[in-house]
C-alpha cells in the first residue's frame, strides 16, 4: 500500500502518524481504549491527500460521542484564533495567564527607547525579573512567527533597554528579558535566533513539552472563545468585561448578566453547561 501522507494548514504534504492522532486524542482525556479506537478509525477512513482539517473534524466528532469535554479540548487552538480579529483580546488573555502563574502585569505600556518611542504589549515582572513582552496573534491555521520578527523584536529590547526608566529597574538589581509569545508556532531560525541572543519563546508547543498549550491545559487555563455557544456579540460582551477565562464564566451574577448584557438566558445556560464538560466539573 503506498504511504499516507496529509495537507496541512499550509498546504503542505507531510507523513499521516497514526500514533500523533492517538496521542492527541488521549492528551485531551479521552481513555486510552478510546484514543485507540479512534486511530483506527482514521487509519480505516483516511486516504493519500486527506487534509488535516479533515482528520481534526472527525478526530473531535468521534470524541464528542463518547467525551464531550475532550472535544471541547480538542479545539484548544480554534479557540485561541477565536480571539480576534485584531490581537488586543489575545494580549488581555496572556495577560491573564501570567497573573495567574505569580506575575504583575501591565498591558499596553508607551515606553520611551534611546532612539524612538514604543507601544509595550505588556511588562511582566516576578521575583527580579522584568519581562519586556510581545504578543504575535494569527488568526488563520497554518500561521507562523518568522525571523523578521524576531529580529525587530531583539533590536526594539536593546534600544528599549537604555530607556531611563529600563536603567532604573538595572540599577535595583532587576534583570530584563526580552519574551515574544504567539498561539502559533515558531520557524526554527526564530528558535535558533532566539537561543543565541537571548529572547524567551512561548508559543505552540515550544518550549518543546512546555509550551502555551502545555500551560494552559495544566492549569485549566482556557481562553472563553474555546466554547463554542460563545458567538459574536457575546465574545464581545464578555472580553470586554475581562473576562478571558472559560472558568470566569462559573462565577459570573447571572441575573445581573441577562439583566445588564441581555443575554438570552438560553446562552447563558449553554455557555455554562459547556464550561462545567470543559473543565470537568
Amino acid at each position: 500500500m503506498p504511504k499516507l501522507y496529509v495537507i496541512n494548514a499550509k498546504g503542505e504534504k507531510e507523513p499521516l502518524s497514526f500514533r500523533k492522532i492517538y496521542k492527541s486524542a488521549k492528551k485531551v482525556g479521552a481513555p486510552e481504549p478510546l484514543a485507540q479506537e479512534i486511530a483506527k478509525i482514521i487509519k480505516k477512513e483516511a486516504f493519500p491527500g486527506i487534509r488535516t482539517s479533515d482528520i481534526f473534524k472527525r478526530v473531535k466528532e468521534l470524541l464528542s460521542k463518547k467525551v464531550p469535554g475532550a472535544a471541547l479540548r480538542f479545539d484548544l487552538k480554534g479557540g485561541m484564533r477565536k480571539l480576534g480579529p485584531t490581537g488586543f483580546p489575545f494580549e488581555k488573555y496572556i495577560g491573564e495567564i501570567l497573573s495567574r502563574n505569580n506575575f504583575k502585569v501591565h498591558l499596553n505600556q508607551s515606553i520611551s527607547g534611546n532612539c524612538a518611542d514604543y507601544e509595550i504589549d505588556f511588562l511582566a515582572k516576578r521575583e527580579r525579573t522584568l519581562y519586556i513582552g510581545e504578543c504575535k496573534y494569527h488568526n488563520l491555521a497554518g500561521g507562523r512567527v518568522d525571523l523578521k520578527i524576531a529580529l525587530a523584536n531583539y533590536a526594539r529590547f536593546l534600544d528599549l533597554r537604555e530607556s531611563a526608566f529600563l536603567k532604573s529597574q538595572r540599577v535595583k538589581n532587576i534583570r530584563l528579558k526580552s519574551l515574544l509569545i504567539t498561539n502559533t508556532k515558531f520557524t526554527s531560525q526564530v528558535i535558533q535566533y532566539s537561543q543565541c541572543v537571548g529572547i524567551e519563546l512561548l508559543g505552540w508547543d515550544w518550549p518543546k513539552n512546555r509550551g502555551l498549550e502545555y500551560l494552559i491545559d495544566t492549569q485549566k487555563l482556557y481562553p472563553i472563545t474555546i466554547l463554542p455557544s460563545l458567538k459574536g456579540y457575546l465574545a464581545e460582551i464578555f472580553v470586554s468585561k475581562g473576562m478571558m477565562l472559560a472558568e470566569d464564566i462559573l462565577k459570573i451574577d447571572k441575573l445581573n448578566l441577562l439583566k445588564e448584557a441581555k443575554i438570552p438566558v438560553f446562552h447563558l445556560d449553554s455557555l455554562i453547561k459547556e464550561a462545567k464538560l470543559l473543565l470537568g466539573l
